[in-house]
């Protein structure tokens, strides 16, 4: 096979600064896409729900031709909570195009994936994006930009970045504020200023290829990516394959792809500075060498961040068990949480006591949720518990993670956000304010977060921001403030009625509208009140063959409040789950009798708890 020149980037930016639309303007300027060829927005985000979320969450390849240049470009995820994606990847790659939005600047998120792409020596190259808003302010983003890398202890040649302007949606890439250009040329001219085409005498040396990814075919089974860092990969060739553990086993890998655009295709062999796709190891793993038989190199593993958070996925026992979910068995829901294991590196499965349950560890909520959202749409029905933080001890000291967390809000409504963190022990690290907005940096464990984000943006009537980023661990600070609000709890299992939710509005918000059928034990309401509250929702008025005044009165319940999935996981405490179904989100408490939520209580009350 001809050896062919490769160069290997990555995009990277805080979520929503335009990577996936600068990776399209890449796709569609080397005419990747016939003329004729009807192409989406985001291209890459081709999974359901990043198109509906409208964010990155699995890292992604593909390739594009520039002159006689294979460039091999990888889209990341801009969230922390998919950080593991963004460890692994970033080690693929000979350079990283860091986007900055012209009018935000650099966000929590984009910190932490700069601060990956700095940790191991590379040199990003600067674009600020989106120049074409009316509040763009490039010059300063720029000095905030470069107070960053200061902060992140860049060396000098990373410090001496070099800058692009562009609007990535029309495919513009500028040199300069002023440039007249109307294409990506400028940003193809810096990558190969900064970047060598991948040295052809590394053909020559021994195989070796870390696997950063992973991916599961139907047909084939397990798939390997990585890059080749030297040597040639043949399909079918034996080889060494150096194992997470240690050991040193000989295998034969089968077929072998390479992307070409945005497809997977497959080839005979591979040369070096590309990436490849490999299958016929079952067990292969993140950071696992793949090396020539004669002469094993191991590579050094791809770290990966421990999990902060985590719950328990239990099979579903409410009286609706069943009803629209197709896999509804322990052995079903272990079987798609262990299968996850394949492809998602950064999560954790693990047996609890009870065999009905399982401890599902993950890097955020989001994380957790966007796993819990696939299962439902997969036909899984289950129950989650509270996300709770995963603690560690050192030394005898009980430690617990933190978060920094930065807000924009409206100057009118700081005082609420301060006294907000202030009682769940955060520490203020930074405040100013500008053009009528209040900027504030926190530092809060991560638990003080959870159930806060709804009360945040009631709080400043969603006219602020909140970003979270992971910086570490801490001691334990001690208990935190809980929900300040109980809940409704239906007392009977029927279809709730107008009549009777009419009455209840006035002791709280419900959750739920007439007309829907509901359980005993089932969450239906938010109390105003801090004590939860037993009601019957499904009583209907008596009806008698005397007329009143008041019989032809139409019954009116305002609309209830719909929690989407990371509301649900938030809102409810450690007594309650969220059910999730193929076709509902619903609350619940776990004892669902009021005789045995009391026998409960007062059996803890006599434990001492």
């Amino acid at each position: 096979m001809e050896y062919q020149k490769v160069i290997n980037i990555a995009v990277i930016a805080h979520v929503d600064a335009g990577k996936s639309t600068l990776v399209d303007a890449f796709l569609r300027q080397s005419h990747v896409f016939r003329e004729n060829e009807e192409v989406v927005d985001c291209v890459m985000d081709s999974n359901e729900l990043e198109r509906e979320r409208g964010i990155t969450i699995y890292s992604k390849n593909c390739s594009i031709m520039y002159k006689d240049v294979k460039i091999n470009i990888v889209d990341t995820p801009g969230h922390a909570d998919f950080s593991s994606e963004i460890e692994r990847i970033i080690r693929t790659v000979d350079n990283v195009i860091l986007l900055v939005d012209a009018s935000e600047g650099p966000m929590p998120q984009t910190r932490f994936v700069l601060s990956k792409a700095l940790e191991i020596g590379l040199k990003p190259i600067l674009l600020i994006n989106k120049i074409d808003k009316k509040d763009a302010r490039p010059q300063e983003v720029i000095d905030e930009v470069f107070e960053l890398f200061c902060n992140l202890n860049a060396n000098d040649e990373q410090l001496d970045f070099p800058v692009l302007y562009g609007v990535a949606k029309k495919g513009i890439i500028k040199a300069s504020l002023d440039d007249p250009s109307e294409t990506l040329e400028p940003l193809f001219n810096v990558l190969f200023e900064r970047n060598h085409v991948y040295d052809v005498k590394k053909n020559d040396l021994p195989l070796q290829m870390q696997i950063s990814t992973l991916a599961y075919d139907d047909y084939i089974g397990r798939l390997g990516i990585g890059r080749v860092f030297q040597g040639r990969l043949k399909a079918n060739q034996e080889v060494s394959y150096c194992r997470a553990d240690g050991k040193i086993v000989t295998t034969r890998i089968g077929k072998i792809y390479h992307y070409e655009g945005i497809k997977r295709v497959e080839v005979s062999e591979i040369c070096s500075g590309d990436i490849a796709v490999i299958s016929g190891i079952p067990s292969i793993s993140i950071g696992e060498t793949i090396s020539s038989k004669e002469t094993p190199l191991p590579m050094e593993l791809i770290k990966i961040e421990e999990p902060t958070l985590s719950m328990d996925f239990c099979v579903n026992s409410s009286p609706f068990a069943g009803r629209s979910g197709k896999f509804l068995t322990t052995l079903q829901i272990k079987a798609r949480l262990l299968k996850e294991l394949e492809v998602n590196v950064g999560m954790k499965v693990e047996d609890n006591l009870t065999t009905e349950s399982f401890k599902v560890s993950g890097r955020g909520e989001l994380h957790l949720s966007v796993l819990i959202e696939k299962m439902r749409r997969e036909g899984y029905e289950f129950a989650v518990s509270k996300p709770k933080v995963i603690m560690h001890k050192e030394n005898g000291v009980l430690l617990e993670p933190m978060q920094r967390v930065t807000v924009n809000v409206v100057d009118h409504y700081a005082g609420r956000v301060i006294q907000a963190f202030n009682i769940r022990k955060g520490v203020l690290e930074d405040m100013d304010s500008d053009n009528g907005y209040t900027h504030l940096v926190y530092v809060l464990p991560a638990r003080a977060l959870i159930g806060y984000r709804q009360e945040f943006t009631n709080e400043t009537h969603g006219e602020g921001t909140l970003l979270t980023q992971f910086i570490g661990y801490a001691p334990y600070v001690g208990e935190l403030p809980r929900r300040s609000n109980g809940v409704m709890v239906s007392v009977a299992t029927g279809t709730t009625m107008a009549y009777s939710l009419q009455f209840l509005e006035d002791r709280g918000v419900l959750l739920v509208p007439p007309s829907v059928e509901v359980y005993e034990g089932q969450i239906i309401g938010i109390n105003n009140m801090s004590n939860d509250l037993a009601v019957n929702p499904i009583k209907n008025k008596n009806l008698t063959s005397v007329r009143s005044a008041a019989t032809d009165v139409a019954v009116s319940v305002s609309a209830p409040r719909i929690m989407s999935l990371e509301e649900a996981l938030e809102f409810i405490e450690d007594d309650e789950l969220v059910e999730i179904t193929p076709d509902a989100i619903r609350l619940r408490k776990k004892i669902l009798t009021k005789l045995d939520r009391r026998l409960a209580y007062r059996e803890e009350q006599a434990q001492g708890k």
